[in-house]
């Protein structure tokens, strides 16, 4: 029926590294449909893709895990309605959050081409393909614009001590559950209060630090937005480089330069205030941006 809406859903490869060198992934059998698949399910009302994947994958695979790439979003019909289902790889980092009464019997850890010919439908082979073609990521780490601030204009004081404001905050507070999920070891910030305040929410659930930086500021008056934007990614790479997860927050005139300069070509990574990108790397090279 025209207008239908869409059923949303969101799962992921998950993988662990094996004794040899190599890694394994994740595939859950479901008693119900007598299938193999990638773990995933149905996104709860007002709940954000990435969290759902995450949470489907405790609650099908036992698998706490980190996102890391999104990967083939795949679209089928599921008793009549279409079925869009975002899927990310996802790093293994320990177990729980399976829960008994689940629609999954059994788990199974295999390699990727023993998994692709143990599914059962074609788009979860597609989607580990895409996974094994993937280069190995090493950090992973959350770039976020800082929330709403009020209107400068009508702001009296210094710029930098503008605050957030009531949607700032309610961003601020949405944005603390996605900078968990890579398990951050380091929050940075630009100089700007709105900047700190947009990681105040996740400073407090982690019980981490936020380490302030001048590097991720925009321009100031008779600075060239070039050096920023430079500076901005050459902090990002020594993260990278470094092997740290870390959630990093700046400016709306920072972040599309300092992605471009990361990328080494031109795409539109305007960044809305309160949103950002999963960013991936190998060693310090850049692999991919996901737009939250």
């Amino acid at each position: 029926m025209a207008g239908v809406t869409a059923i949303r859903a969101a799962g992921g490869v998950v993988w662990r590294p094996t004794t040899n060198g190599g890694f394994q992934v994740c595939l859950v059998h479901r008693p119900r449909y007598g299938d193999w698949s990638l773990p995933k399910g149905k996104l709860e009302p007002g709940e954000h893709p990435l969290l759902a994947a995450a949470r489907e994958v405790a609650e099908e695979a036992d698998a706490q895990a980190v996102p890391e790439l999104r990967l083939p979003t795949v679209q089928y019909r599921s008793e009549g309605r279409l079925k869009v289902v975002d899927y990310w790889s996802m790093r293994a980092v320990g177990t729980g959050g399976f829960e008994p009464d689940t629609e999954v019997d059994e788990v199974r850890w295999l390699a990727v081409d023993e998994a692709m010919k143990l599914v059962s439908y074609p788009h979860d082979a597609e989607v580990l393909a895409a996974f094994a073609a993937l280069p190995r990521v090493t950090a992973t780490m959350l770039l976020v614009r800082h929330g709403h601030a009020g209107n400068r204009l009508a702001w009296s004081g210094p710029d930098a001590g503008r605050p957030l404001d009531a949607r700032g905050w309610s961003e601020a507070y949405a944005l603390a559950p996605l900078i968990a999920l890579i398990r951050p070891a380091r929050l940075l910030s630009a100089s700007p209060r709105r900047c700190v305040q947009t990681l105040d929410p996740a400073a407090a659930s982690l019980d981490l630090p936020i380490e302030v930086s001048g590097d991720l500021d925009e321009p100031r008056a008779g600075q060239q937005p070039d050096e920023c934007v430079l500076a901005a990614a050459a902090r990002l790479t020594a993260l990278a480089a470094a092997g740290e997860p870390a959630a990093v927050c700046s400016q709306g005139k920072v972040i599309p330069g300092a992605l471009e300069r990361l990328a080494g070509q031109c795409a539109d990574y305007t960044t809305g205030k309160g949103g950002g990108w999963l960013l991936a790397f190998t060693g310090d090279r850049f692999i991919a941006a996901d737009r939250l």
